[in-house]
């Protein structure tokens, strides 16, 4: 081989290897980032949040890589909220009453019981009537920030007897978790019993208790709740979970605009993912119940929803009164239920 040509050859390997070296660094994001969820792997809830961060991926030009983790990846799901703070994690996607012993705040915006009777109020209360400004006054003095709010929608009501009234729970022996659920249904003549979720499946088929305050209707159905209590409430009229899509905020407030601006259409589209899609899960599931005669759907009339609204505000005013935020939060929910005669 003559020289001249060597030199061609090893001219065209630099090339190549200069094209390899320049194409990695083209790759390479700008911003890599771990966020943990409140799910298991293949749950619904996360293969949409993992869509989530492709999305933004894709919006950034891959200047944004974010890499999204199970339930307990990294930290218990109680802990997400302090890993963020402090960097473990840079961000999470969850619900924030996990962190209602840090503050009852969490609670009351994390999921406050019997407020909202469709995920768009809730989502309309969270964009535009200052529910992500009170989040964020909440969550900032963590090193946290809100980028949006997203939610999975009302969970189902599973029970051995029809409630079509809100006074068809006087009595009822409905299994609800400590705090501020419990305490409103025994406002509401329902007698709740303490059971962990593991449980509640024994406790409906043994009687130990009527009804359960539980999770959504395809789920409940999955795990076939509805052989026992044939009398599931659908849609729900008590329990919507919020899920905080939450950053550290040093690493948010050293964001260009741009990457702000995506990383927040992107979560409102999330938002509108889980609500829509989820929703689809529960109805292939509902026109699987209803082709079977031993099983009875109730959808609680508006009237009675709002009753039940009413009792559970009684105890948010109880809440109200735990702190100034707590306060601000009572005040804001209330007057924009009022404003759209949900009250």
């Amino acid at each position: 081989m003559t020289f001249s040509k060597l030199l061609r050859k090893s001219g065209g390997l630099l090339g190549a290897a200069l094209g390899l070296v320049m194409a990695h660094q083209a790759a390479a994001a700008d911003y890599e980032w771990t966020f943990q969820t409140s799910e298991t792997t293949g749950e619904p809830q996360f293969v949409i949040k993992q869509q989530w961060a492709k999305n933004i991926e894709a919006m950034t030009d891959g200047r944004v890589k974010i890499d999204i983790l199970s339930t307990g990846a990294v930290v218990p799901h109680n802990q997400t909220l302090d890993a963020v703070g402090s960097g473990i994690l840079q961000g999470h996607l969850t619900d924030p009453s996990y962190f209602s012993g840090l503050n009852p705040a969490f609670s009351m915006l994390g999921n406050l019981v019997g407020a909202w009777g469709d995920p768009l109020e809730f989502l309309e209360y969270m964009q535009y009537g200052g529910g992500e400004e009170l989040y964020n006054e909440l969550v900032e003095p963590y090193n946290v920030h809100l980028i949006g709010a997203a939610a999975t929608g009302l969970e189902a009501f599973v029970s051995t007897k029809p409630i079509r009234t809100v006074a068809d729970l006087k009595g009822l022996k409905v299994r609800a978790p400590e705090g501020m659920v419990y305490d409103i249904f025994t406002k509401a003549g329902a007698s709740p019993v303490n059971l962990p979720g593991s449980e509640v499946y024994t406790g409906l088929e043994k009687g130990v208790v009527d009804a359960a305050d539980y999770t959504v209707f395809s789920t409940n159905h999955a795990q076939g709740l509805h052989q026992f209590a044939r009398y599931p409430n659908y849609p729900g009229f008590h329990s919507l979970p919020m899920v905080a899509v939450s950053i550290n905020k040093e690493i948010w407030d050293g964001l260009p605009a741009d990457i702000k601006q995506v990383m927040e259409t992107a979560t409102d589209a999330m938002a509108y993912d889980l609500v829509f899609k989820l929703k689809a899960r529960d109805l292939v599931a509902v026109t699987e119940a209803r082709q079977d005669e031993n099983i009875e759907i109730i959808d609680m009339a508006p009237e009675e929803r709002k009753k039940f609204r009413n009792i559970a505000k009684d105890e948010w005013a109880v809440w109200a009164k735990k702190n100034e935020l707590t306060q601000k939060v009572y005040d804001s929910v209330v007057a924009f239920l009022t404003e759209r005669n949900l009250m």
